[in-house]
């Protein structure tokens, strides 16, 4: 894997709860892959993951969330926990930021809990996921096809069920993120304009 993403930049984005581990090993996979890895949050300052059971460190935010767009990056990275997507979901800016990555073509990983983000942004219909199984439903409210893998590649989409799928979610991440651009995001994104319900 070393160097296969050279000169690529990754936006990781989390809020207040995330899986620790299911951001620190990816990201050192995109950092020892080449990539430089943006920690892009709507908290301020710092951000506190959560560590299985109880809080865990905190982590450094290298771009606030209102300053970020999918033209300035190649790739998303969406984190889980139970908090940190149901935290996001409610954030308008947040849900804008994915799909326009979707609707860019660019590749996309996330792992557990974080593909609510995607079920909340409308962007899953017709694709191929899995998540943790507790968020089964949601997904395939959302029009998604939801199997139970260790990691599953959709044109461009990567997603896992729990921490114990990293090696092969950092693995399937790294090849999709290499070849950039994928057709079968964009038309994922054309789903986008109906009103969210809520």
């Amino acid at each position: 894997m070393a160097q296969k993403l050279n000169g690529k930049k990754v936006a990781i984005l989390v809020a207040q709860g995330f899986e620790q581990v299911e951001m620190t090993e990816p990201r050192q996979a995109l950092d020892q892959a080449g990539a430089q890895t943006l920690l892009i949050s709507p908290e301020q300052g710092r951000v506190r993951a959560w560590n299985h059971t109880d809080w865990g460190q905190s982590f450094d935010i290298d771009m606030p969330l209102r300053q970020a767009d999918a033209d300035g990056f190649d790739a998303l990275l969406i984190p889980g926990g139970v908090m940190s997507p149901d935290h996001l979901r409610l954030q308008p800016e947040a849900v804008e930021l994915v799909r326009e990555f979707f609707a860019a073509g660019k590749p996309v990983a996330s792992i557990c809990h974080g593909p609510w983000m995607l079920a909340e942004a409308d962007v899953i219909r017709g694709r191929t996921v899995t998540s943790y199984p507790s968020i089964r439903t949601d997904l395939e409210n959302a029009g998604a096809h939801w199997v139970d893998q260790q990691a599953v590649t959709d044109q461009g989409l990567v997603t896992s069920r729990n921490p114990d799928d990293l090696p092969a979610f950092c693995r399937a991440m790294i090849e999709e993120f290499a070849e950039g651009r994928h057709p079968g995001q964009q038309r994922s994104a054309l789903h986008q304009e109906r009103p969210s319900a809520h």
